[in-house]
């Protein structure tokens, strides 16, 4: 009988402690038949959900642990999808090319508006932040040889495998799929490693790491860098995703929206964002179908979010779930 326990016991802690892995692992297996028994129609619109759940995550990672609240995140997503359209368009649209070079291109945007920003905290941090994207934005604008300016890059092609698989709707999707979950997986191993403990207790408290021998501009510009690397991996299968690319991508109220999804999932968790982003664009897809004021009923909901749930829906579920236990 005490063996019995016991093993309950156990068992519970371990859902407690890997409860996001599991929903993720659980919900990546049930999107996994989508395209077995839904439409075209619902395997895009997971698949945008997807896309932009990874870009959510990323600017949640940076929003939960070493608290940095960037307003230029869109400029990594941005820069992510032309680099990888371009390439695709002009070079050769081979998906290992192509992400390669989006992941690189935003690596090293990132560091480049980390070094800048990260001089400053707060407030001052998210001017700068804002401040650099829109000149990446304005610079989409004009470099029209490069970007087509206003009028966007098209005719981005589907990618492929080495010439020898082209994806296909339902093949880009279970490619996507497979990131999203492999995103999550990477942030949560960086969180739960002695790198993301320093994290927290920059978080936290920046000064009393920075007393104790840290140096907390180091472990910040490493997470920013990071996470603007994973936004510029989701603007590239947004490029390929859609065969477009406009400035609009870059634009200031990109990082807004994904910010209002972190904060609708619930910041300080990994999952939180990855359900905001869905519900967020459930909501603007769905109600723009039926009304023209789809905008200001998410800002209802987001504004009840931030006075009646603050935590988010993973907040509500971690708090269901503690209820479920007792």
């Amino acid at each position: 009988m005490t063996t019995q326990v016991e093993s309950g016991r156990k068992a519970q802690s371990f859902a407690s402690r890997h409860a996001g892995t599991i929903a993720v692992l659980a919900g990546a297996l049930l999107l996994a038949i989508v395209p077995l028994v839904g439409s075209r129609y619902y395997v895009s619109v997971v698949t945008q959900i997807l896309i932009l759940s990874i870009f959510a995550l990323s600017l949640g990672f940076l929003m939960g642990f070493p608290k940095l609240i960037s307003l230029g995140h869109a400029a990594f997503f941005g820069v992510g999808a032309y680099a990888a359209g371009i390439f695709a368009v002009r070079v050769d649209p081979n998906v290992v090319l192509t992400l390669g070079v989006a992941l690189a291109l935003s690596l090293l945007l990132a560091l480049v508006i980390g070094v800048l920003s990260l001089r400053s905290t707060g407030i001052y941090f998210l001017m700068i932040t804002l401040a650099l994207a829109q000149l990446v934005y304005v610079a989409s604008q004009q470099w029209v040889s490069l970007t087509g300016g206003t009028n966007g890059l098209v005719g981005i092609p589907r990618p492929e495998l080495f010439a020898l698989l082209r994806f296909d709707r339902t093949a880009f999707f279970y490619l996507v799929l497979i990131l999203a979950v492999v995103s999550y997986l990477l942030f949560r191993t960086l969180v739960r490693s002695p790198f993301g403990r320093i994290l927290i207790g920059i978080g936290s408290n920046e000064q009393r790491m920075r007393a104790i021998g840290y140096s907390p501009r180091s472990y910040k510009l490493i997470s920013f860098v990071a996470a603007g690397t994973v936004a510029g991996l989701a603007g590239a299968l947004w490029a390929h995703f859609n065969g477009i690319v406009t400035p609009s991508d870059l634009h200031w109220s990109h990082s807004a929206e994904a910010l209002i999804m972190v904060i609708v999932g619930g910041a300080g968790t990994l999952i939180g964002p990855m359900l905001g982003a869905a519900l967020i664009w459930l909501l603007e897809s769905a109600l723009s179908s039926y009304t023209d004021r789809s905008t200001m009923i998410t800002g209802i909901v987001f504004i009840l979010f931030v006075f009646f749930a603050r935590n988010g829906i993973a907040g509500a579920a971690q708090s269901a779930w503690k209820m479920v236990r007792r």
